[in-house]
C-alpha cells in the first residue's frame, strides 16, 4: 500500500498544513449515489435562491492558498487553486459539473467547505506519494490530455510518486494517470487546508461529510490526516 507523506520542507514552510486522506475500497462507481444528486441540487438551489456562495479570493481560506501559490511562484489568478476555480465555476454558471459520482461527492463537499479536494485511483500510484518541491526533472500529463506532457518549475509544490506529477500547483490539477472513473475501486480523497488552527473544525466536517457520501458504496471507507506533526500515513 502506498504511503503519503509531506516532506520536511513543505511541512517548514506551511506549519499549519492539515491534510485529510479519506480513503474508500471496493467502491461502486456505476451504481446510483442519490446523496450525492441531493448534495449537488442542494448548492445549486442555495446559491440560485441567495442563501449561499461559495467562497471567493477575499475569503480567508481562498486566500491563504493565493499566498501559498505565490511563494512557489505560481499567480494564482492565472492557475488557480481547485476550490477557487470551481466555486468562480459554480458562481458563473450556477450548476457544478456532473463527471461521475465520486468525483461529483468530492467536488460538493469541497466547495461547500471552501476546502481545495482531489482524489488518486490508489491501484494507479506507483511507491510513495510525496508533497514537495518539484526539481523541475519530472514529468506531468494533465487529466483529460494524455498526450501532453507538462515540466512543473523548480520550486513548485507537487504531489508525486515513483512515476511522475499527480497534481501541480499543490492542488490545481490532477494528473490523468491516476484519475478517478466510475470503474476506479481503491481511491483516497484528499481535502487541504493551510490553517488547521482556524479551519481545523471544517476539515473534520468536510472529510465525514464526504466518507458519508461515500459509505454506501464502498465496502470500507475511513478518515485519516497528516500534517507536520504527523507527516506520513500509509493507505
Amino acid at each position: 500500500m502506498p504511503v503519503f507523506r509531506l516532506d520536511p520542507a513543505v511541512a517548514d514552510g506551511f506549519p499549519d498544513a492539515r491534510i485529510a486522506l479519506v480513503t474508500a475500497d471496493g467502491l461502486r462507481g456505476h451504481e446510483s449515489w442519490p446523496a450525492t444528486a441531493t448534495a449537488l441540487a442542494a448548492l445549486e438551489d442555495q446559491l440560485a435562491d441567495g442563501t449561499w456562495s461559495p467562497a471567493d479570493e477575499t475569503d480567508p481560506r481562498i486566500e491563504s492558498w493565493h499566498t501559498a501559490y505565490r511563494s512557489f511562484g505560481t499567480n494564482p489568478r492565472r492557475i488557480r487553486p481547485s476550490v477557487d476555480a470551481l466555486g468562480r465555476r459554480l458562481a458563473k454558471k450556477g450548476t457544478l459539473p456532473r463527471i461521475n459520482p465520486a468525483v461529483d461527492s468530492y467536488n460538493a463537499v469541497s466547495v461547500r467547505h471552501g476546502l481545495p479536494a482531489g482524489a488518486f485511483d490508489l491501484d494507479h500510484v506507483t511507491g510513495d506519494a510525496v508533497i514537495r518541491h518539484a526539481d523541475g526533472t519530472e514529468s506531468f500529463t494533465p487529466l483529460g490530455e494524455p498526450d501532453t506532457v507538462e515540466h512543473p518549475k523548480p520550486g513548485e509544490i507537487i504531489y508525486a510518486d515513483t512515476t511522475g506529477v499527480l497534481t501541480r500547483h499543490w492542488n490545481h490539477r490532477d494528473a490523468h494517470r491516476t484519475r478517478v472513473t466510475e470503474d476506479s475501486k481503491h481511491v483516497v480523497f484528499v481535502l487541504e487546508t493551510l490553517d488547521a488552527p482556524r479551519d481545523g473544525h471544517l476539515l473534520d466536517a468536510a472529510a465525514e461529510e464526504l466518507r458519508s457520501l461515500l459509505a454506501p458504496h464502498a465496502e470500507l471507507t475511513a478518515v485519516h490526516h497528516i500534517s507536520p506533526a504527523q507527516p506520513q500515513l500509509t493507505v
